[in-house]
């Protein structure tokens, strides 16, 4: 019998090797009640070098881009150098807070939340993602170079000459 509640485990363990996420594990996360794509190119940081790194020493977080913080219920952006939107989830993926343009050198948390994503400010507004709404999270597919699709659930055209 399939149980749900064991997918978001096993995406993660998919993507880990001893607890540890690989470099080259992406994952793509959609909103199920609004049908729309949050990110398709989101990193994971399920252990503690990650985690406590998170974003920081990045200069930019594009569209499509995030971070999966798993498990976390509060995060800091001091030493950021841009803002970013926050969703907070539930075990089942259920978004429980989320936070706009969260600007470098603030905090914020959700206690009742077990994961965040840290996603490229105006995400929220351009899904309209509001608490409530399911996500879903997904591998994303890769580009025959390694690369991660611009959307994911779009195969990449072949490169001319190839």
């Amino acid at each position: 019998m399939h149980n749900p509640t064991s997918l978001p485990r096993r995406i993660l363990d998919s993507f880990s090797s001893g607890g540890r996420t690989t470099p080259s594990s992406r994952l793509k996360v959609l909103n199920l009640t609004r049908q729309a794509v949050l990110a398709d190119c989101v990193e994971v940081a399920d252990h503690g070098a990650t985690r406590r790194k998170g974003l920081l020493g990045r200069s930019v977080l594009l569209a499509g881009e995030g971070l999966w913080i798993v498990p976390c219920e509060a995060v800091h952006t001091f030493g950021m150098k841009f803002p970013i939107d926050l969703v907070y989830l539930n075990r089942n993926k259920r978004v429980k807070k989320v936070r706009s343009g969260v600007a470098p050198w603030r905090l914020s948390a959700c206690l009742a939340a077990h994961s965040v994503l840290e996603l490229a400010a105006g995400t929220i507004h351009r899904t309209q993602t509001r608490p409530g709404d399911t996500l879903e999270i997904s591998p994303a597919l890769p580009l025959r170079d390694g690369q991660i699709s611009p959307d994911a659930s779009v195969p990449a055209e072949p490169k001319p000459g190839k």
